[in-house]
């Protein structure tokens, strides 16, 4: 055990990207567990473009974090000392320490991972949020029928990588959109994905409207923008639209300029009667985790889904790794390993 507790609290509300200026990294005693409690040591953070949401304090979904505490975040930790019968030392667990070395907790909304897991990191990736957020989000609100096009954007990403095998798995036809030449190949060599267009491209759109020659039945959103913009003209008639994410958005300070198109936008959806429908994953399915957690384990046990995970060395490094994050540098899941077992 280290003898103080390294946090990453929030120093500032960004304008726009954060910066190195807003998280500031403090140290603290190590906390005590009381009765009925327990001490857990952060193994691993995730990393999750929404977290820059939190950053802020507009009207949203979940609080903001204030100014001076401890940025939210989930993690996988390890239990060092336990007054709560089911949690044994040594056991790890998934948490939502935030970003810290330690933290109390209660027990309420932790999950016992075992004492030896093979990918304890995998709990924050495919086998957690990120995993079932696809699962969910395609199966329940995309709802594909074999045979359809499904487009997904952030296609290598945690959430869009998944998305598109399950795609795939239901026989459907899969594009995905992502930031790259090698980004691209692998989603089409390695995932099994149909098409992949670089968004980068100067003729983007017209390289979606080719590798979706019959049109796009279900668009999986995780980013907004340019892609969103050249989706519109293609979806097909009651086509869906799961609304995860607009990571290209999430550090605008104003609207974009041009014309509002927002009424074009809507006429769109109502002659086409496309489904749009925005999710908070545990909100909205959480009663379905189990469900999920058996399919994915059999798919991966099966290895008919694959997963990539990029991990950073450091708490310290998270602030940078997370600003990299929401600029697409990614390749797989983003986490940090925040203690060596």
């Amino acid at each position: 055990m280290t003898q103080t507790n390294r946090q990453l609290v929030l120093a500032e509300r960004p304008k726009g990207e954060p910066t190195k200026d807003t998280l500031a990294l403090t140290e603290t005693s190590i906390p005590s567990a009381g009765a009925g409690q327990m001490l857990l040591r952060t193994t691993f953070l995730s990393l999750d473009p929404y977290m820059r949401g939190r950053m802020s304090d507009a009207p949203s979904y979940a609080a903001p974090v204030e100014i001076g505490d401890v940025m939210v975040g989930g993690t996988v930790a390890k239990v060092v000392t336990s007054d709560i019968e089911g949690f044994a030392v040594g056991d790890y667990v998934l948490s939502f320490n935030g970003w810290q070395d330690y933290a109390v907790s209660d027990g309420a909304g932790v999950t016992n991972l075992g004492k030896s897991p093979e990918h304890p990191s995998w709990a924050l990736g495919v086998l957690g949020m990120p995993g079932f957020t696809a699962w969910a989000g395609l199966t329940r609100i995309g709802a594909p029928k074999p045979g359809e096009t499904i487009v997904v954007a952030a296609a290598t990403g945690p959430v869009g990588a998944t998305v598109g095998q399950i795609g795939k798995l239901l026989g459907c036809r899969v594009v995905g959109v992502a930031g790259g030449a090698d980004k691209c190949d692998y989603a089409m060599r390695e995932l099994g994905f149909d098409a992949c267009i670089d968004h980068r491209a100067d003729d983007f759109a017209e390289q979606l409207a080719a590798a979706s020659p019959d049109g796009i039945d279900v668009y999986f959103e995780n980013v907004g923008g340019k892609v969103l913009d050249a989706v519109i003209p293609l979806l097909n008639a009651n086509a869906r639209m799961p609304v995860c994410g607009l990571v290209s958005q999430y550090n605008a300070t104003e609207l974009p300029g041009g014309p509002d198109r927002m009424n074009w936008l809507m006429g769109q959806i109502l002659r086409k009667r496309v489904k749009v429908q925005g999710f908070i994953i545990f909100d909205d399915f959480g009663h379905l985790y189990p469900e999920f957690a058996k399919e994915m384990s059999d798919w991966i046990d099966a290895g008919k889904i694959k997963y990539r995970e990029e991990i950073i060395d450091g708490l310290e490094n998270a602030p940078d790794a997370f600003i990299g994050l929401l600029k697409g540098e990614n390749f797989g899941k983003r986490v940090i390993r925040v203690a060596q077992d």
